[in-house]
């Protein structure tokens, strides 16, 4: 089965020009799920993996199951102001502006081995924030998953270019 037949696209959403990857196609298909997680998976068996933290929010849904499958811990890693305890935040540049995200400053402990799992990436900012959050905290990145990559955006090469390990299971063309 090839993942990219059950992930939407919709035209110019959220605003005009944008291709929004829609994984909850994917999500509601049992056999693409199940696929997409083993295969997000296997590249870390017989690996100690401490957590995988979840880029909110379809990265809840893949991290949460891929740290299932792992037998290890999750961590969300949320917007600014969504988690309820002490938290490091972490800026991120936007096409226009900055943004934040947070992580519960007991998420992750000294020499934690983390995995970063989220839906898609595009630019990287996200995901580049979470490994700063991760790696501030002392955890070590190991590597980087994601169901999507937009190469067009550059993000997955930017995390390449900066040592990271990145495994993607489809690419669309465009933005």
């Amino acid at each position: 089965m090839d993942i990219t037949s059950v992930i939407r696209t919709i035209p110019d959403y959220p605003k005009k020009g944008i291709m929004f990857r829609d994984i909850t196609t994917l999500l509601g298909h049992a056999q693409a799920f199940r696929r997409a997680v083993d295969e997000l998976v296997q590249p870390y068996a017989g690996i100690r993996i401490d957590k995988v933290a979840g880029i909110e929010a379809r990265g809840f849904i893949v991290g949460g199951a891929v740290a299932h499958q792992l037998s290890t811990s999750f961590v969300p890693v949320r917007k600014k102001g969504k988690l309820p305890w002490k938290t490091y935040e972490q800026a991120y540049e936007l096409e226009y502006g900055t943004d934040h995200v947070e992580m519960h400053q007991d998420a992750i402990s000294e020499g934690d081995q983390v995995v970063v799992v989220d839906d898609l990436i595009a630019t990287g900012g996200t995901a580049e924030a979470a490994i700063k959050l991760i790696e501030h905290a002392g955890g070590t990145v190991i590597g980087c998953s994601f169901v999507i990559d937009l190469p067009d955006l550059g993000g997955a090469q930017k995390l390449k270019d900066a040592g990271k390990i990145v495994r993607t299971l489809c690419e669309f063309e465009g933005e």
